[in-house]
């Protein structure tokens, strides 16, 4: 697994090798031995290295991916087709890229929903990103539907910790269990607004490097991965009471 990077490292030793006192007297292939053997005999240089290599990776990443959200931040917070919950005008604000049939995203989202419930000020935005097959946009087509009857929040809490079945009748009767009009609900399923939204926040998340679900914009940080109740606390600064 390391060894590409362990020859490339060796590489960069060779080239600066004519700079040290006596090398001229050694062929390169001399100097990647006695490199080459200084590692074997000291490991912990090459993990280290390595180690400086993916947290300076990290960082950049990071902060190419501060740069992009403060520039799409309109994009990514006020969007009107965006449903929103919690405190509307709150300081604190979540967005959630997700994906109903999404593991990760349904381990993350009772504490989610915790925070958004018992944490003053705090705004969750909900950016429906269906990436894993057909069910999964049929259900955020619906979830975005429901928006209609006033009832999303309800029904993509009962999609994202009670449902398991995307089907069009599985959808159907998870509409039923949250109140909605089925039949105005399959109706509004079909508005080409909520298939131009869907895709406009697809490219959103492009922008962004956004291809994995969930993936959670905090204080304009990056949060790729299932977040906790503890991980929701410390980054936010603040404790469900």
């Amino acid at each position: 697994m390391f060894r590409p990077r362990i020859t490339v490292f060796l590489a960069l030793l060779a080239a600066a090798w004519p700079s040290v006192a006596g090398a001229d007297a050694l062929s390169r292939d001399d100097v990647e031995a006695i490199i080459e053997q200084h590692l074997v005999d000291n490991p912990d240089i090459v993990i280290r290295a390595l180690e400086a290599w993916e947290r300076q990776r990290e960082e950049r990443e990071q902060e190419e991916a501060r740069r992009l959200i403060l520039r799409h931040t309109n994009e990514i917070h006020d969007d009107p087709d965006t449903p929103i919950g919690g405190d509307a005008e709150g300081d604190i604000v979540i967005v959630e890229f997700f994906d109903y049939r999404c593991g990760f995203c349904r381990r993350s989202a009772p504490a989610l929903f915790a925070v958004r419930d018992a944490v003053a000020g705090v705004r969750v935005v909900y950016k429906e990103f269906p990436i894993l097959g057909e069910d999964s946009v049929r259900a955020a087509r619906a979830a975005l539907a429901a928006r209609e009857q006033g009832l999303y929040e309800p029904f993509h809490e009962f999609l994202m910790t009670e449902a398991d079945d995307f089907s069009q009748a599985g959808l159907m009767e998870a509409a039923r269990a949250v109140g909605l009009d089925e039949e105005r609900l399959a109706d509004d399923m079909e508005d080409p607004a909520i298939d131009a939204y869907l895709q406009r926040t697809h490219d959103l998340a492009a922008t962004l490097g956004i291809n994995a679900t969930p993936s959670f914009i905090i204080d304009g940080e990056l949060h790729l991965g299932a977040l906790g109740l503890a991980d929701l606390e410390a980054i936010i600064g603040r404790g469900v009471p």
